[in-house]
């Protein structure tokens, strides 16, 4: 079977009108900015219309022409100010009406679900991101973090 590849307008426009209708819609996001929590096209992401827009909440918004997934850092009434975990500079600014919805599940590739964190800790990293990213770039055994916890438990078995 030959795959398609769908413009983000085309699937994007999709996901609003569904999230508008109440229903949840789940895709694989694009690129590198929610490293280390979300993995662009490894983990999928659970979308929903929930009104959740303070900040640490991950959100889906339609800025300009541009489809942005990221970080709610600051809220001003309706002005958001969002910023991707894995970035360290730069912010888009938009509106509570530009955003389709809210990231409430992140599926990892084992099929695990797992809630996003409000990103409180990681907010106050900003000062070390760049280290903490390049390292976690460098280094394959802490990208998987589930894999490390089964090590360990090997390890502890191995023990007895």
């Amino acid at each position: 079977m030959e795959s398609q590849v769908i413009s983000n307008d085309v699937i994007f426009e999709a996901a609003r009108r569904m999230v508008n209708e109440g229903r949840d819609v789940e895709f694989k996001p694009k690129g590198t900015s929610m490293l280390p929590f979300i993995k662009g096209e490894v983990d999928s992401v659970l979308l929903r219309k929930t009104g959740d827009m303070d900040p640490g909440y991950i959100v889906l918004a339609k800025i300009g022409e541009r489809y942005i997934m990221h970080r709610v850092i600051e809220r001003d009434g309706d002005h958001l100010t969002l910023m991707g975990d894995g970035n360290i500079r730069g912010t888009e600014k938009c509106l509570t009406s530009d955003v389709i919805g809210t990231v409430v599940e992140i599926i990892k590739p084992s099929g695990k679900r797992v809630k996003p964190s409000m990103g409180k800790l990681w907010k106050a990293l900003l000062p070390f991101r760049r280290v903490l990213l390049a390292v976690y770039r460098r280094l394959p055994g802490i990208r998987n973090i589930p894999g490390i916890k089964r090590n360990r438990e090997n390890k502890k078995k191995n023990r007895k």
